[in-house]
């Protein structure tokens, strides 16, 4: 998943930069663990659909409650930077997403779909303000002439943690050695099997904790490494006016369709390969196959920034739309490996359409670009409203399928914003 650049937070540095390689490296790292976590929900979904006997709304829930952390903890975690700088913010934001990590452990012996929801905000807070942090703070470490080049290669360790994490919890999370299945038990029973089989996640969760804590003592070290940083004031919801600049505001609402249908085909996969009509797979090899969803992400990310130099960003953008619903309409009017890979191809359709349509809804903002950023980073929580909607229509109609009809509604709006964006702004 591409991260929103630059939360709601603009530094005014100059020339400021600092020559601390190792720290970049850590830096980057965040990146990976970014994109790890994101899309190790696709894994926990249908383990925690199976234990808690949940429908497709309620499994949902799992996106809703962590992309619903970026309208509610983007704005006041932009505030809380600015108030106590980047390096302390990235550690209140990585300490914070520990935490979430290690909820997982009450979740777990609670047997609570609760709890874990609780867990996932959490942690989805974090993510948040080390995200607001994150993008400005790689431009400062190190010259400012090789800026974009370092921030783009941040971007690939992203889509590298995309690719990795299902392939890695698939094995960790989706194995079982259960007999029976949750809707099989009851009462004591139905607890116990719970606590037992939820704490391959507990264990997951826990490594990356351990994770997060050395690269949190390791940022603290350099907290006062960015000398005479600034922040720009901010009142109220900066930005908000911006939504009625016709570019803006149409590029902003493509950002939350886009998203919310990127994460709704990822969370929905594991079930849909599972379907004896597509693949017929058991759930481990249908989790290891997110890797494929995620991974056309990074490649295409290759492809399209050497495409994006030589041809209309907005033409390209409603070409890659376009393609992903053709995508999606032969995966659901097919069946079989065909019906399943044309699915996992729709990664590589989305490679481009985060930060194309981040650059051609901020085109000639200015001064105003941080106020646009900020907007950008709460409409990412189209990953919670989009996949919940999904999953209701999966259940009203008891089809996958018709369900991604949703999915394919936002990318022909998607192409719509490439086509009306075509020309300079």
């Amino acid at each position: 998943m591409a991260l929103a650049p630059g939360g709601a937070v603009s530094a005014d540095t100059g020339d400021t930069h600092i020559d601390a390689p190792q720290l970049q490296l850590f830096v980057m790292g965040l990146f990976f663990i970014f994109g790890g976590i994101t899309s190790l929900n696709d894994v926990i979904i249908p383990k925690l659909k199976e234990l808690f006997t949940l429908n497709y709304t309620q499994a949902m829930l799992v996106q809703f409650c962590f992309f619903a952390a970026y309208a509610v903890i983007g704005i006041p975690g932009a505030r809380l930077v600015k108030k106590i700088g980047y390096m302390r913010g990235a550690v209140a934001g990585l300490l914070t997403m520990m935490a979430g990590c290690l909820l997982f452990i009450p979740a777990s012996q609670t047997a609570t779909y609760g709890v874990f929801l609780l867990a996932l905000f959490v942690l989805a807070s974090g993510v948040v303000i080390v995200q607001v942090v994150s993008n400005p703070l790689i431009s400062m470490l190190g010259k400012p002439a090789t800026a974009h080049s370092r921030l783009t290669f941040a971007q690939a360790f992203n889509s590298l943690g995309t690719t990795v994490f299902p392939i890695v919890g698939s094995i960790l999370i989706l194995g079982s050695l259960a007999t029976v299945t949750a809707d099989q038990l009851s009462g004591v029973e139905l607890d116990a099997y719970r606590t037992a089989e939820s704490q391959a996640i507990v264990n997951g969760y826990l490594g990356i904790a351990v994770a997060l804590a050395i690269v949190a003592a390791v940022v603290w070290m350099f907290r006062n490494a960015l000398k005479g940083e600034k922040h720009e004031a901010s009142e109220g919801l900066a930005g908000l006016d911006l939504l009625s600049r016709p570019r803006f505001g149409f590029g902003a609402l493509c950002i939350f369709l886009y998203v919310g249908a990127e994460v709704a085909i990822g969370s929905l996969i594991v079930s849909y390969l599972m379907q004896d009509h597509v693949m017929a797979l058991q759930e481990q090899d249908a989790g290891k196959l997110i890797g494929l969803y995620w991974g056309g992400a990074m490649v295409g990310r290759f492809i399209g920034s050497a495409v994006l130099r030589i041809l209309s960003p907005g033409k390209v953008l409603a070409s890659v739309s376009i393609a992903a619903i053709t995508l999606l309409i032969i995966s659901t009017q097919t069946t079989g490996d065909v019906s399943g890979y044309a699915l996992l191809a729709v990664g590589l359709a989305n490679a481009i359409m985060f930060p194309t349509i981040f650059t051609l809804a901020c085109e000639k903002l200015g001064s105003r670009a941080a106020d646009g950023s900020g907007i950008i980073n709460v409409a990412i929580v189209g990953g919670a409203v989009i996949p919940l909607l999904t999953g209701i229509i999966a259940d009203a109609t008891s089809s996958l399928a018709i369900a991604f009809m949703l999915p394919m509604a936002c990318y022909a709006v998607i192409a719509g914003f490439g086509f009306y964006a075509r020309r300079p702004a």
